[in-house]
């Protein structure tokens, strides 16, 4: 059965995110760090009159910084949080099947973690990730 997905791009790498963990896409404007918080939080800032805990995907993937700052990023809410979640850039939201990932996949770092499947684009396969596995705490309800 098809779903819409969301087609992001992150640390180079096209990844599909199910549209129902999405609540919107946004612009992050200015970024205010929270000392004593872990790697994977870059900060917090305003959107739409309401705190958002920002996630720097990057780092919670274990993947090296970039020299360019993401200033695109998806909402999703978790545990009645909001979280803007970064992205190097987002593409567009179109139906897909999503399958299983093959047994013989090997996803390096928090790849592993946030991987949740596939789907096929252009014939080309697409990595499926669960946007729960980036956020601070919330790493076991991903799985």
């Amino acid at each position: 059965m098809s779903a819409l997905f969301l087609i992001a791009h992150i640390a180079g790498r096209a990844v599909a995110i199910d549209s129902a963990q999405v609540e919107s896409v946004v612009d992050i404007g200015t970024v205010i760090p929270v000392p004593k918080t872990s790697s994977q939080v870059l900060g917090l800032t305003a959107l739409r009159s309401r705190v958002v805990t920002v996630i720097d995907t990057r780092a919670a993937l274990g993947v090296a910084a970039s020299d360019i700052p993401a200033k695109r990023a998806v909402i999703t809410v978790a545990e009645g949080h909001h979280y803007a979640v970064l992205v190097d850039s987002l593409e567009d939201v179109a139906p897909f099947d999503l399958l299983p990932l093959s047994p013989g996949i090997v996803l390096d770092g928090g790849w592993h973690g946030a991987g949740c499947g596939i789907v096929e684009r252009d014939g080309e396969p697409v990595l499926a990730i669960d946007l729960r596995a980036v956020l601070p705490g919330l790493t076991a309800l991903a799985a």
